[in-house]
């Protein structure tokens, strides 16, 4: 099973050999990132920094920053270990899109170790130290001034707890954000994102919408807070399903809200209806800045805390990142609900230089004319997928996590009057590409064999491709060793 809490991994990373204690004192203001940065692109270990600037509080970096820390953090053995879990649940005479993906995810509420549990303020750690009012002091947590231009210092793995104003459906969700000053944070809530969806609604009625910001949350939470899942999931009750194991919940001291009860610190506050401040430049995920823009302002009303608390961040920019295991995780995570809304998909790729959601490689049983044009057409309909840019198709012999072996079919084995197929939708809120914000140019690839039936009518119709003789590459094996290479 998943860590409980964030520092029985840590203490497990150590004896492991896989986590560094900074003792030097550090400073939040860009030498923490320049560190982290260097070190996660480096493959090396987790960070605690014990001396952060400012802060008497602990800062763990890196922890999620290799595929294996993240799986021993999440109790795996390899991302399939949940792909198939998930795989078992979809039953043949399920519906396809997404009515099956939550008729799947609602199978998972029969089991009783999945839903999370309520427990009492004195068994929450995370309640152990309450500051209210004039206590609140968010300069005491260490904050990250990232990259050179930055617009100020932020915390990049808050958890965000919000519901919906009117159907009471709980989200959690991971966004940046910028810490304006002692009891201000910046909301960086994409248009795309469903906490935005909430403030909106509470905004129309009138009403102010309560919110809660987790820490240092148990492995499976922080994850979950990550994955791409429609808006009526629960992510506490795919956390569970993930831990091995119901996530403890308790309630929040001043808002309608609940938080993991081994949260290291948590933050809540209620965000007024229209009050909003300037957020950012930000250095994000995609490897540049993102705009000053405005965003809602959250008035932070109390913080609960461990009583020797420690605080978890990561740092984003250019690729790769911490974000790659994430990524990862979710590309194998989601292919067998991917494959209810897309059954023609074999397997696919989401390349962490695209930013996973830009670009996806998909292999299809290619079996009629233009079959590849409709995976394209099905996955710009799909959810989150909605938002990739860049679509290519390829046959299922083709390992599309080998990315050479896809350039040579999709770079130089196609014909782009026919094969190219470019159109226009919604692309990320953070997409810097896109000649206007929120929408822009999309193209999907053929790289596909080509049938005659789909107007391919070279003599002798599509070639075979190269291949060694069997009984010679064998024979090769065998004597491999003679060859004294």
């Amino acid at each position: 099973m998943a860590y409980d809490d964030l520092r029985s991994l840590l203490r497990a990373l150590e004896r492991d050999g896989d986590l560094k204690r900074v003792k030097a004192e550090v400073d939040p203001h860009l030498e923490v990132g320049e560190i982290v940065d260097r070190v996660n692109k480096a493959g090396g270990p987790a960070l605690l920094f014990e001396n952060v600037k400012g802060s008497s509080m602990p800062l763990a970096m890196n922890v999620f920053g290799t595929d294996r820390r993240l799986l021993k953090a999440l109790g795996l053995k390899s991302y399939s270990d949940i792909s198939d879990k998930i795989g078992g649940l979809l039953r043949p005479e399920l519906p396809q899109g997404f009515v099956g993906v939550r008729e799947a995810f609602g199978k998972l509420g029969s089991m009783v170790h999945v839903p999370p549990k309520k427990v009492k303020s004195d068994d929450a750690p995370v309640q152990e130290v309450v500051l209210k009012g004039d206590e609140v002091d968010l300069d005491q947590l260490p904050a990250l001034f990232t990259w050179p231009g930055d617009g100020g210092s932020f915390f990049n793995l808050g958890l965000t707890h919000t519901k919906h104003p009117e159907t009471g459906i709980r989200n959690l969700g991971l966004y940046r954000l910028q810490r304006h000053d002692k009891r201000t944070i910046g909301m960086h809530w994409q248009i795309h994102k469903d906490s935005a969806n909430h403030y909106q609604v509470a905004a129309r009625r009138g009403e102010r919408l309560p919110v809660a910001i987790a820490f240092g949350c148990p492995p499976a939470v922080t994850y979950a807070s990550t994955a791409p899942l429609p808006g009526d999931i629960d992510e506490y009750l795919f956390a569970g399903f993930v831990q091995g194991k119901r996530i403890e919940m308790v309630d929040c001291r001043t808002v309608p809200l609940q938080v993991p009860a081994q949260a290291e610190v948590v933050i809540e506050g209620w965000l007024e209806p229209g009050e909003m401040l300037p957020e950012g430049p930000f250095g994000d995920h995609t490897g540049f800045y993102t705009p000053q823009e405005p965003f809602p302002a959250l008035t932070i009303d109390c913080v609960t805390m461990r009583k020797r608390p420690l605080l978890q961040s990561i740092v984003v920019g250019r690729p790769p990142t911490e974000d790659g295991p994430l990524g990862r995780a979710t590309e194998r995570f989601f292919l067998p609900l991917l494959k209810i809304i897309v059954p023609d998909i074999v397997d696919y790729h989401l390349p962490e230089a695209g930013g996973f959601h830009n670009c996806a490689i998909v292999s299809i049983d290619k079996k009629y004319p233009k079959h590849a044009q409709k995976v394209m057409s099905a996955i710009w309909g799909a959810h989150m997928m909605s938002l990739t840019k860049l679509i290519v198709v390829v046959d299922s012999d083709c390992d599309v996590h080998d990315l050479h072996e896809v350039a040579w079919r999709a770079l130089g084995n196609t014909d782009y009057a026919r094969d190219l197929t470019v159109t226009e939708g919604p692309v990320d809120h953070l997409d810097h590409a896109s000649y206007q914000q929120f929408w822009g140019g999309k193209a999907g690839i053929d790289a596909t064999r080509k049938l005659p039936t789909e107007g391919y009518t070279r003599d002798g119709g599509w070639p075979e491709m190269v291949e060694s003789d069997p009984e010679t590459a064998a024979k090769v094996d065998r004597r491999w060793k003679e060859y004294g290479l």
